[in-house]
């Protein structure tokens, strides 16, 4: 009988998709490699868009069935709710899934600040990339559809 000590099993390095979720949500989602999809945070009165975030089917279903928001940290490799240390609270008001399951829209009533550094939105620190602003009043570009027949 071998006296050697047990190896622990190693952590998976990605989420592993617990099924809380229900099969119909779970089924149209499509997530990156690392079983996640992105999760775009906004304000729900005023359309401001917050952060952005990452959830597994797990954070979806804690986020769904709890009316707070429950993120997958890619960088610690764990769960965490929004607020729970910084008391900068999302209660949620409602979540939608974009056309192509890739996205989510997490609508909610931020308490505080969304972003780690204390700004109102994430977008605040990072800044303007100087984008040359667009109008449709000024395009010279058209979409057209052509259509084409068949010549007898």
């Amino acid at each position: 009988m071998s006296m050697l000590p047990s190896t622990p099993t190693p952590l998976p390095s990605t989420p592993v998709p617990v099924s809380s979720l229900t099969p119909e949500i779970a089924a149209r989602l499509k997530r990156d490699d690392a079983g996640l999809v992105a999760a775009i945070v906004q304000q729900h009165d005023t359309r401001e868009v917050l952060m952005l975030g990452w959830m597994d089917d797990e954070a979806l279903a804690r986020t769904l069935s709890s009316g707070r928001v429950t993120f997958y940290s890619r960088s610690r490799q764990e769960y965490w709710r929004k607020g729970d240390t910084s008391g900068h609270v999302q209660w949620v008001k409602a979540v939608s899934i974009d056309c192509d399951g890739d996205a989510l829209l997490v609508e909610v009533d931020q308490i505080g600040a969304a972003c780690h550094t204390g700004e109102r939105t994430c977008f605040i620190t990072g800044g303007d990339l100087g984008a040359v602003v667009g109008s449709a009043a000024d395009s010279t570009e058209h979409t057209t559809t052509e259509h084409t027949t068949k010549e007898s």
